[in-house]
């Protein structure tokens, strides 16, 4: 099974900037093209949020428009840009997503289990797991039993050492990595928010974050910085999750870009 992870596009309509100098509406399309390029391609892709920068239904319905040709399986989670009322309608034909209340599911029937977690706060940065998402959580894993279990959120449960951008983590972290720890079938938990490629050990599993999909926060670990955040124009990229019952979940970045090659390689 081959998972695509796609994160914080921070989607503006075509014309408009984010931050006044990110064209992310031209780095989505090229995210599309890319993933439509892939062979194999993918069995489906998940968004770890901040789909949009605003949250507006024309942000929503611009970028539907731009996800149309990705002929895959999308699985969408909220970030802390996004908006759920609006996320909801936008993908109202996606039926995993609830009618009402948080945007938490489980997606079934698939080699590698997904559940998907809803961290937004709305109107704020950071992000937040109540005791209604770890009912959720704790009652999905244990329903679950030995199915090798992918969980994916926006915010990290973790800290990353970017101080400037850990300081809008994710409140019930703690109580999470309890209860992942209690079940041996979680074998990643993938989230965005950092616009870095992070990885770390975390509750007993492995725990990553995918760069974003236009720009990449600053690189800067200077310990008790706080700085604003700042951000760069480094490659975008995705990830690429491979499960194979024999070696678990192995992840490539795959860049968003041309680049020369291949050639033979001699040596």
């Amino acid at each position: 099974m081959l998972i695509a992870q796609i994160t914080d596009s921070h989607f503006c309509p075509p014309g408009q900037l984010a931050n006044g100098r990110v064209d992310t509406a031209r780095h989505m399309q090229r995210c599309v093209e890319a993933l439509m390029a892939l062979s194999p391609r993918p069995d489906l892709v998940i968004f770890t949020g901040d789909l949009t920068d605003a949250g507006t239904p024309e942000a929503y319905g611009a970028l539907r428009e731009l996800l149309a040709p990705l002929k895959l399986p999308l699985y969408v989670i909220p970030g802390n840009h996004d908006r759920r009322e609006a996320l909801r309608a936008a993908f109202a034909d996606h039926a995993y997503l609830p009618e009402t209340g948080y945007l938490n599911y489980i997606v079934e029937s698939r080699p590698v289990r997904l559940i998907g977690l809803d961290t937004l706060v709305e109107g704020a940065p950071s992000g937040a797991l109540t005791p209604t998402h770890l009912a959720f959580l704790e009652a999905a894993l244990t329903q679950g039993g030995d199915t090798p279990t992918l969980i994916f959120m926006h915010h990290p449960p973790f800290a990353t050492g970017l101080h400037h951008i850990d300081k809008t983590g994710c409140a019930g972290a703690r109580e999470m990595a309890a209860i992942v720890a209690r079940h041996a079938n979680v074998v990643r938990v993938c989230a965005g928010h950092q616009h870095r490629a992070i990885f770390t050990g975390w509750a007993g599993t492995v725990a990553s974050v995918a760069p974003g999909l236009a720009h990449q926060l600053l690189l800067d670990l200077t310990p008790d910085r706080h700085p604003d955040d700042m951000f760069m124009f480094e490659p975008p990229a995705f990830h690429l999750h491979l499960w194979h019952p024999e070696t678990g979940l192995v992840t490539h970045q795959a860049m968003i870009d041309n680049f020369e090659g291949p050639y033979p390689f001699v040596g």
